[in-house]
């Protein structure tokens, strides 16, 4: 069971807001690449941008990804008006920690949102916090062979909800 996300949704813009917050939690911790935006893209969507700017009335926001790219980081940082933490390291979680230390945050507050178990998911249970698969936010035009990894990482979470 250590791997079963607390929740399992469709994309982002499924996430209820008013139950999270009424819920205790104080922050959402978002992977970036196919949660937020199309992996690699360094654009949101206006969906997305309007759901980001609903959740940051209620919750601290902020972007966690393992993106080491230079460039990227920059082109992200440009459009964001909130924390990033580039370079994650997930499925650790020192820098992780380190980042919810800085902002005065608890991980038992937080839920962390990604579109990959074996790394948003594991994270964020390493961590001790809430956790929210989402599928990818691009999943209609993905490669097949993506996708096939997708269903892969996921069937441990289906033979695991069996119990």
């Amino acid at each position: 069971m250590f791997l079963k996300p607390d929740y399992n949704l469709k994309n982002i813009y499924d996430i209820d807001l008013n139950e999270l917050k009424n819920s205790g939690i104080k922050a959402l911790l978002f992977d970036l690449d196919s949660t937020l935006m199309a992996s690699k893209s360094g654009v949101y969507t206006e969906k997305t941008i309007e759901f980001l700017n609903n959740a940051k009335k209620l919750f601290f926001v902020a972007v966690v990804s393992n993106n080491k790219n230079p460039e990227y980081k920059k082109k992200v940082s440009a459009i964001s008006d909130f924390p990033l933490l580039f370079e994650a390291c997930k499925p650790k979680t020192f820098k992780v920690r380190r980042f919810l230390h800085d902002y005065g945050l608890v991980p038992e507050n937080c839920i962390l949102v990604g579109d990959r178990p074996l790394t948003d998911i594991l994270c964020g249970k390493n961590l001790g916090c809430k956790t929210i698969l989402v599928d990818s936010i691009t999943a209609d035009t993905e490669a097949w062979i993506v996708r096939f990894v997708r269903w892969l990482e996921r069937l441990s979470i289906r033979y695991q909800s069996k119990d």
